[in-house]
């Protein structure tokens, strides 16, 4: 059963910086899109960045200059670099990516079990 593992999360204090990461937990054959959303208990999981395959990137305008997503292809993982963290910024934050299991298999979504990123001093 592939499943998509996040790690890197905690706690830290405003200002501060934390890198998550998230990667499949067996080997697959291909990841296309892949992103970070974030979901604070009561409210809707938001977007927080997207990057392609081909490394196009996107992000929500509250986190645009503080954040940054990055990928590594050849480890199949995705990145998040959170730096100038903000109150505000607590949540659990979700990877999702589109995923091919093996080469005659269909592209499916993914959605990680999240990692709790609290800000607070």
């Amino acid at each position: 059963q592939v499943q998509l593992v996040e790690s890197g999360g905690g706690l830290v204090q405003p200002g501060g910086s934390l890198r998550l990461s998230c990667g499949a937990s067996v080997n697959i054959f291909s990841i296309y899109d892949m992103g970070w959303y974030r979901q604070i208990p009561g409210k809707q999981r938001e977007l927080v960045a997207t990057i392609t395959s081909g490394g196009s990137t996107n992000y929500a305008d509250s986190v645009k200059g503080r954040f940054t997503i990055s990928r590594d292809n050849a480890k199949k993982t995705v990145y998040l670099q959170v730096n100038s963290l903000k109150p505000e910024d607590t949540a659990v934050y979700y990877c999702n990516a589109d995923l091919r299991t093996q080469s005659w298999s269909a592209i499916k979504n993914f959605w990680g079990q999240g990692t709790q990123v609290t800000v607070s001093s």
